[in-house]
Formats: C-alpha cells, sequence, structure tokens
C-alpha cells in the first residue's frame, strides 16, 4: 500500500480507537461503502461500452500499420545491405586496378630505362669510332659508354636474355676506346723522354685526361699496367737525370774555397793566406753575414744556372734551390700519382718510392759526400734549418712521402754538427794560453764565439738547436777568457780584459737575439760582476782611504778617532776634483766601446757618490762641515757625461 494510505489508515483508527466506537459496526458500514461505489463505477463502464469498443477497434488498425511498416522496413534494410556489400565489392575492384595501373606504368618505366641503358645509339659508335680522344664529345661520349658496359655486364649476372643482342657492339665500342687511349696516354708519357722537354707540360695533359686512364683500369686492366710500369720507368730516368744534371750544374757555382778541420774557434788563420781567403773564411765559417736570407727564401724561385750570372754559391744556397726543387716535384708527382692512378696512400707511397727513389738516393748521397767533408758548423745548421722548414711545408701540403727522407737528412746533417761544434769546444779547451800577447782588446776566438752562437741561437727554431752543446761551449769559453785574465799582473788590467770580452760577446748576442737566452743572461752576470769589481778597483786608487772607512763604520769597528776623519776630510776636499779628472782619463781610454767606458766611468761616479753619503753620515758633526757639498760634487759629475 501507499504510504500516504497507510498513515491515513492510521489516523482513522486512532480516532476510532479514541471514540469507541464498535469495530464490527464500523466495518459494515466500510463495506457497504464500497459496495456502492463498485455499483456506480459499473454503471460507468456500460455506459462507455461503445467508446471501449471504438478504441479496440482503432488499436487493431494500429497494429495492423506497425506490422506493415515493420515488414517495409526489414525489406528496406535488406536493400541496404546489398547495396552496402555492392560498395564494398566495387572498392575492391578499384583498388585492385589501380594497383595493376601503378604497377604496369613502373613496369613501362623500367623497361623504358632499361632499353635506354642497352640501346646502342649511332652517336655512340660514330664519337666512339671517329672523334679524338681529345674532342669534348668523345669524354662525354666515353662516360657514356662505361655506364653502359658495366650495365650490360650487370645483366649478364642476372641472365637477362636481351644483353646478347648488344654485348658484342660494346666489346667493339669498348676495344676500340680502349685501343684510342692507350695509344694517346702512351705518345704523352713518350713526350717525356725528349731531353728538351719541359715534363710539366705532357704531364698536365695526362692529368687533364686522368678519366681515360680510368676507363682503362675498370676495362683494359693489361693496357693499364702497361702504362703504369712505362709511367713509373720513365719518370724514374726523367728525374734521376733532371736532379743529376741540376747537381752538376750547381757546384760549379760553388765555392772553391771551403772550410778546413784548421778552422775552428781557437785556431788562428795561417799566416800563408791571402787577405782575400782570410776575409772569405772569416765571412762564412763564424760570422753569418747574409747567409741566413735563405731561410727566408724558401719557396723562392730555383738558380737557374744558364739564366743567372751567378758564381761563388754558398752550399747552403745551392742547397735550397736543390731541395725546393725536390719539394715542388714530389708534391706535384704525389698528387699526381694518387689523382691518376687512383691508389689510396698506402700504395701512393710504394709508387712514388718507385719513381723518385734513386733521385732521393742520389741528393741523399750528394749530401753525404758534402757532409762527410764538411767542417762549416754554419753551413750545416743552415742546411739543417731548411730542412726542417720543408719538412713542414710538406706537412702542410698534406704529402708524406718525403718523411723518411727529412728524417735521414736531418739525421746525418745533425750528427756532423754536433762533430764539429764538439772539435770547437776542444780547440778551445786545447788553446795555449802561453801565445797570448796580453792586450786587453777583446780576443779573436770571443769574436768568433759571439758571431756563431749568436747566429745559431738567433735562427733556430724556438732557440733549440743542440742547447747543450751551445751551454757546454759557453761555459767552456767563459773558462777560456778567465784563464788569459791571469797572464795580467794587476788585478785592474784583468777586469778590462774580462770587460772588453764579455761587453763584446754581448754586444753581439744582444743585435742577433731577440729572446732572452742563456747565453745572453750568462755574459749580462759576469759583465755586471766585473763592472762592480772594476769600478771599486778605480775608486780604491783615489778614494781608498775613504772607502775604507766607511767600510769600517759600518762593520762597527771604533772609527771616533778625530786625527783620522780630520786627515780623511782634508784629503778628500783638496782632491776629489783631480781625482775626478784622474777617473775620467783612466776609465775611457780603457775600452774601445765608448759607450762601455762612459757608462763605466757614470758607474764609477754614481758609486762615489753613495761612498761619500755614507761617508757624511759616518763623519762626526764638526767635521762634516769642512765636506764640500755633495751637489757641488755632482753639478762637478755632470761635466763628464757623454752623449754615448
Amino acid at each position: 500500500m501507499d504510504k500516504k494510505f497507510i498513515e491515513l489508515d492510521d489516523n482513522v483508527l486512532d480516532q476510532i480507537l479514541k471514540s469507541e466506537t464498535d469495530l464490527r459496526n464500523y466495518s459494515q458500514q466500510v463495506e457497504s461503502d464500497l459496495k456502492h461505489h463498485e455499483n456506480l463505477d459499473v454503471e460507468k463502464y456500460i455506459k462507455s461500452g461503445d467508446q471501449i469498443v471504438t478504441l479496440h477497434k482503432h488499436l487493431n488498425h494500429c497494429e495492423n500499420v506497425l506490422e506493415h511498416t515493420e515488414s517495409v522496413l526489414y525489406t528496406f534494410q535488406e536493400e541496404l545491405q546489398n547495396i552496402t556489400n555492392e560498395i564494398t565489392r566495387l572498392q575492391q575492384r578499384s583498388i585492385f586496378m589501380a594497383q595493376q595501373l601503378c604497377n604496369r606504368q613502373s613496369v613501362k618505366g623500367l623497361m623504358h630505362q632499361f632499353i635506354e641503358d642497352v640501346i646502342v645509339s649511332e652517336t655512340l659508335i660514330s664519337v666512339i669510332t671517329t672523334c679524338s680522344v681529345t674532342d669534348e664529345k668523345f669524354s662525354t661520349h666515353l662516360s657514356v659508354l662505361n655506364y653502359k658496359i658495366l650495365f650490360v655486364d650487370e645483366q649478364n649476372f642476372k641472365d637477362v636474355k636481351s644483353q646478347n643482342d648488344v654485348k658484342d657492339v660494346y666489346e667493339k665500342l669498348k676495344i676500340t676506346a680502349t685501343s684510342k687511349i692507350r695509344h694517346f696516354i702512351m705518345e704523352q708519357i713518350n713526350k717525356f723522354k725528349k731531353p728538351t722537354t719541359n715534363y710539366h707540360i705532357p704531364q698536365n695533359t695526362l692529368f687533364e685526361y686522368k678519366f681515360l686512364f680510368e676507363f682503362l683500369l675498370n676495362h683494359d686492366s693489361i693496357s693499364a699496367q702497361e702504362i703504369y710500369n712505362d709511367y713509373v720507368d720513365t719518370l724514374s730516368k726523367v728525374y734521376f737525370t733532371y736532379f743529376k744534371s741540376y747537381l752538376t750544374y750547381l757546384q760549379k757555382l760553388q765555392f772553391e774555397e771551403a772550410a778546413t778541420k784548421d778552422d775552428l774557434l781557437a785556431v788562428e788563420d795561417p799566416t800563408s793566406r791571402t787577405l782575400f781567403q782570410k776575409s772569405m773564411k772569416k765571412n762564412t765559417v763564424f760570422t753569418i753575414g747574409n747567409r741566413a736570407t735563405v731561410l727566408n727564401e724558401i719557396d723562392n724561385s730555383i738558380i737557374i744556372p744558364h739564366q743567372n750570372n751567378l758564381t761563388n754559391l754558398s752550399f747552403e744556397a745551392i742547397f735550397r734551390s736543390v731541395q725546393y726543387a725536390l719539394v715542388d716535384n714530389a708534391c706535384r708527382e704525389y698528387k699526381f700519382d694518387c689523382e691518376f692512378f687512383k691508389v689510396d696512400q698506402p700504395t701512393a707511397q710504394g709508387l712514388f718510392s718507385k719513381i723518385m727513389g734513386k733521385t732521393l738516393t742520389l741528393l741523399i748521397k750528394h749530401l753525404e759526400h758534402f757532409v762527410e767533408n764538411c767542417y762549416d758548423a754554419l753551413a750545416l745548421f743552415l742546411c739543417g734549418q731548411l730542412s726542417m722548414r720543408y719538412q713542414a711545408l710538406c706537412q702542410n701540403r698534406l704529402v708524406p712521402v718525403l718523411a723518411q727522407y727529412w728524417d735521414t737528412i736531418l739525421a746525418m746533417i745533425g750528427t756532423r754538427f754536433r762533430f764539429i761544434l764538439e772539435r770547437h769546444i776542444q780547440s778551445v779547451k786545447d788553446y795555449d794560453i802561453s801565445k797570448f800577447n796580453k792586450e786587453k782588446k777583446p780576443h779573436f776566438i770571443m769574436r768568433r764565439y759571439a758571431e756563431l752562437v749568436s747566429a745559431i741561437v738567433s735562427f733556430s727554431e724556438n732557440n733549440k738547436c743542440e742547447p747543450e752543446l751551445i751551454c757546454s761551449l759557453t761555459e767552456e769559453v767563459l773558462g777560456f777568457v778567465l784563464r788569459l785574465a791571469t797572464m795580467f799582473r794587476t788585478r785592474k788590467d784583468r777586469l778590462i780584459f774580462l770587460i772588453n770580452n764579455y761587453d763584446l760577446v754581448l754586444r753581439i748576442l744582444m743585435e742577433r737575439v731577440r729572446d732572452s737566452s742563456f747565453e745572453v743572461d750568462r755574459f749580462k752576470e759576469e759583465l755586471s760582476a766585473r763592472s762592480k769589481d772594476y769600478v771599486d778597483e778605480v775608486l780604491q786608487v783615489y778614494f781608498g782611504g775613504m772607502m775604507k772607512f766607511v767600510t769600517d763604520a759600518e762593520n762597527g769597528q771604533d772609527i771616533d778617532s778625530d786625527s783620522r776623519q780630520l786627515g780623511l776630510t782634508k784629503t778628500f776636499t783638496s782632491t776629489w776634483k783631480m781625482s775626478l779628472e784622474e777617473i775620467n782619463k783612466e776609465i775611457l781610454p780603457s775600452f774601445p766601446n765608448l759607450t762601455t767606458g762612459a757608462s763605466l766611468l757614470q758607474l764609477a761616479f754614481s758609486q762615489l757618490i753613495d761612498y761619500y753619503h755614507r761617508f757624511q753620515k759616518a763623519l762626526l758633526a764638526s767635521n762634516k762641515v769642512q765636506l764640500p757639498n755633495i751637489h757641488v760634487i755632482m753639478i762637478e759629475i755632470k761635466k763628464y757625461k757623454t752623449n754615448y
């Protein structure tokens, strides 16, 4: 029952219970009401009977209409299903036909390309058989022929029957082309053999038509190998003959006078030599002069003997020209071999060795002959520097084939160069100092040392040319000049001799050596120490008493003796001007280099001012007033200042 009715009944029941009504009577009353209402409803239904019948008829009619509609819809659904199936079938047929069309078009394109690749045109036959190999048409059609031959050969492996129809034609064209190419290349190689021919011209021609040899490599290996062997044999002879003749011509222009085993640092020139020979030896053995210009001319044109009236060439100038000719030809040949013969780097190395091997051996033997008899350290040094520069040049050009050659050259030169330096060192050790004439001017060995070492240090790459031997030579020379100094009786003369020699060496080194070096620092140190000693020695003669007094005062000794102080002040006051004059007269003439003499004079006066200032501090106040003012002394010193 509905919740509302339950609640209502509950309320009615509650009222009944509260009113104490008899339930049986109440039940009869309710039943009577229900019967009444039922009768009312029956009457209403009877009255509506016609309408109900009509409604029933309408319902039956609607049911029939719905059944018909359902039947129509079922029929339409079946027709739609048939249409869908037909559309699907047509779509599948369309896809299949499109695929067939695509396949036919693909086959058509492949067939067209295949026919184009296989067919032999009349133009191709005509050009290959009639045109010259240097004709542009021939090169163009040769590429076409090369492609077609390779294509037909490929079809042979695929068992394509149609290639048999054109195979013979292509074979004949290939034979014709290879024959013409072989004849042309052999003709160019034969041009190398003519004595007056510039071999660069036929080589340039071959390089221009390098594709011809590539065609031979692909289709006629026998002819290609024949050309390869003929080229190697011909160029090997050409290079060997060229460099042999070139060396012969240049040797006629070389200095006839050469350094000997007696041209050492500590060996004097024999008196039997002429003035010309002495001058030449001086300019070639120890002094580099203009010889170093070859280092700035590594890529200059080579020396051409018959076009230049040249004589008296140094060996390093000849060496530069020969090596540059080698580098230029070797780089050219290596790149030609790689491009023309289509070889990789290891194979190119072997090919290059076959072509240039005899020539390299010739050049090594020529240098070896020179080195074995060479006593010119500068010539070897310059040749070594040139070799390193050419080695770097080959590396920059990406040409590695001369690497072993440069290693051999540098090892040969380096061994002999070290041998000569060791002989120079030994000659200084063995020098008989009893031959020394005790002149205080710079010794000839010091000048030779300065010229030789400055050249080696200034022009060597990174100042790393035999640094240990150069240091040993420097220390030996320093010891040598000290031994010579012991021949003088007085300490002052020894110091003048040392300063003159140190100054000479240092001036030459600083003119040539741009950066600081061990040699420069070493001689600066020695010159500074000896200059101070010399200045003290000079001042000691004229102001020894004052200097002794200052030393005693600074060492804490008793200096309060008034008579000693008074005597020193009177002596200084009466003699200082004359002493300055005497010092000037003594120092300046003692040194050939006026700049050195002037600097030592100023150093002496500076040292004097320093002693004088310290002297004043040590004196008693009563004695200071007798001394001249320090500014007066400085004004007097300025009179001796020079402009150099």
